[in-house]
């Protein structure tokens, strides 16, 4: 058995595994868990009661962090002409069309974010599988095929998060930085389980949020009372 560090130990005995606590304590004992030499990420998991292998059972969206995600986040615009001058004035990082399309075609994928206006989807869904798998592709359903093209900058630099729900039934996101006061963190947690409670799909039966929990980087999970969320952030 592998033995654990006094720090791990200390953290984990903050925690009683049995018991499942509100947003603003489950918080509080999290950031106080976060004692890394940088700054950690406060993660989020959620275990839906939904099947995602069926098609009305598809839990996906984007939600926009009151506080922001505290990262640096690259966009990648795939625009021409006023729609490629608009995503560069909003603060898009890299644009381009055909030109990067033969950049991420050679593998080359260094941000965090592809926005594409509509026209430009027919050269950008030959990108599937490069983009697919590392889940950038473009997608009308969370804003990023869109010919608001300013403002879905605009959003995912301010800190617009994605999501989408695992094969598993899950779903995980990061939602803020230790750094964040315990108010931010919440007001962000709250923001995001109202998001995938309206995500709610009509094939979903019987219990939909099953189990929350959170975490930071390199701290123990904190389990939220989920009865308390589903009342709370559906209202």
């Amino acid at each position: 058995m592998t033995k654990l560090g006094k720090r791990t130990t200390a953290a984990r005995a903050k925690v009683d595994p049995a018991k499942v606590y509100g947003v603003a304590e489950a918080v509080k004992i999290v950031k106080g868990n976060a004692k890394a030499k940088f700054d950690e990420t406060i993660e989020i998991a959620i275990n839906l009661g939904v099947d995602p292998k069926q098609a009305d059972q598809n839990v996906r969206g984007v939600v926009n962090l009151p506080a922001g995600t505290g990262r640096t986040i690259r966009v990648a615009v795939f625009a021409r002409d006023k729609k490629a001058d608009e995503a560069r004035a909003a603060g898009a990082d890299i644009v381009g069309a055909e030109d990067l399309f033969e950049v991420v075609n050679g593998g080359k994928v260094d941000f965090d974010r592809v926005i594409a206006s509509p026209d430009m989807m027919a050269l950008v869904g030959r990108l599937g599988k490069v983009l697919g798998p590392r889940g950038l592709m473009p997608n009308p359903k969370v804003g990023t095929v869109t010919p608001n093209i300013a403002q879905a900058v605009k959003d995912a630099k301010a800190g617009s998060v994605e999501f989408r729900v695992q094969k598993e039934g899950i779903i995980h996101a990061g939602v803020g930085k230790a750094s964040f006061s315990e108010n931010d963190i919440e007001k962000n947690i709250r923001a995001f389980l109202g998001a995938i409670v309206k995500a709610r799909p009509s094939g979903a039966k019987g219990t939909y949020l099953k189990k929350i929990a959170i975490c930071s980087t390199m701290g123990p999970g904190v389990a939220i009372d989920v009865t308390t969320i589903s009342q709370a952030e559906a209202s």
